[in-house]
């Protein structure tokens, strides 16, 4: 009799939850219709637009090549010199200005596309492999310009660091 009762009331907590699971999968995209830009999150947008790194360079992040904003954050914990200190900035403010150059773009462009798509009839399949290549090119770019700061940092700080960095990061030994 217990185990019935527990069924029954597991039976009636359940419903809900598997019918809005179901409503979900039918309807996932749900809500984003009324996005500024349908293929970016407004957060999307705004990591773009601030030059985050939106884990563009996890594999180096996560081999041991320490990021330039994090590297500095960590500054006292490093025990950076003065000279590493200031190479370091100077890598993250040349990555981030270019980064949100780049991102400027790449909103710029996912606009396009969806102003395209939004008039119905204006997007051409020449007109739509010409802006995907340019947002592929301008995204590559981005990555390259995350990574390469990482590869950058990595030859300011000494190997010692490098490891400290790991640890604090919570990555354990390199």
């Amino acid at each position: 009799m217990r185990i019935i009762a527990c069924f029954a009331a597991f039976s009636l907590l359940a419903t809900p939850a598997l019918a809005q699971h179901e409503q979900h999968e039918q309807m996932p995209y749900a809500g984003m219709e009324s996005r500024e830009i349908k293929a970016l999150s407004a957060e999307e947008t705004q990591a773009l637009l601030s030059g985050e790194g939106m884990g563009m360079a996890l594999a180096a992040e996560l081999n041991g090549y320490p990021g330039p904003k994090h590297v500095l954050e960590l500054k006292e914990e490093l025990s950076l010199s003065s000279d590493q200190e200031t190479e370091t900035q100077a890598v993250f403010e040349r990555m981030r200005a270019e980064a949100i150059s780049l991102g400027e773009e790449i909103v710029a462009r996912e606009r396009e596309v969806d102003e395209l798509f939004a008039g119905q009839d204006k997007m051409t399949p020449s007109g739509l492999e010409a802006v995907m290549n340019e947002i592929a090119r301008l995204k590559g770019e981005l990555r390259y310009t995350h990574l390469l700061a990482h590869l950058e940092v990595r030859q300011i700080l000494t190997t010692e660091q490098v490891e400290k960095y790991g640890q604090l990061r919570g990555y354990g030994h390199h």
